[in-house]
């Protein structure tokens, strides 16, 4: 079967969320809801979706602000990796992040490391541990797909001036963990600057942040 995949430009910050479902069983995540939690709901609902997962690729609040309501109306589990589990626990870093204004997502029910697998109906997304944007960023990766949250974008990468980024270490993530995914992986960013999806091949080509 082929993983169904919606993305959805949703709240203040123009997140990217996209709405992953399998075609045969209808179960379904989703990854990043950043706010505008009815078109989520409503997408999901129209379209027979039984939502499993809540799929953040990082804590950032612009990413995670619609977890309690997706999770209130649908049960799903919220997964997070580890290091951002632990990162965004610190009281010191969650007083800067609540400056936003965003509402806070509860607690992660699934927490998850490299390498891990996420199952819904019959799809998998597998975890690719990519810090530099926060401590424990991810992306998410079923051939040809893959989700990159604020890891890489089409034509740039994500910032790393916010408390928990490193530059060196999300270039080094980027160049070794993502391209060397076949050529043809669709990128699927987490905010649409410069574009909604590319490819590995072309973000290796072309994005000038990677200095290749």
């Amino acid at each position: 079967m082929t993983m169904l995949v919606k993305q959805l430009t949703v709240g203040m910050m123009g997140v990217c969320c996209y709405i992953v479902s399998c075609e045969q069983t209808k179960q379904a995540a989703v990854i990043d809801p950043g706010g505008d939690e009815d078109r989520i709901l409503d997408y999901c609902t129209g379209n027979g979706l039984e939502v499993i997962y809540i799929i953040n690729t990082h804590g950032h609040p612009d990413h995670d602000c619609g977890n309690a309501r997706i999770k209130e109306a649908t049960g799903a589990q919220i997964v997070l990796h580890a290091d951002d589990v632990t990162y965004f626990a610190d009281p010191r870093i969650r007083d800067y992040f609540a400056g936003l204004g965003l509402p806070p997502s509860p607690p992660a029910d699934v927490i998850v490391k490299d390498g891990d697998i996420i199952t819904f109906g019959k799809e998998q997304l597998e975890v690719i541990h990519t810090p530099g944007h926060t401590p424990g960023g991810i992306c998410l990766y079923s051939p040809p797909h893959c989700f990159t949250g604020d890891t890489l974008f089409v034509g740039a990468v994500g910032r790393t001036d916010f408390p928990g980024g490193s530059m060196r270490q999300m270039i080094d993530a980027i160049k070794n963990r993502l391209l060397t995914l076949p050529p043809e992986t669709i990128v699927w960013p987490g905010h649409g600057y410069g574009g909604s999806q590319s490819t590995m091949a072309r973000e290796a080509r072309s994005n000038p942040y990677l200095d290749l």
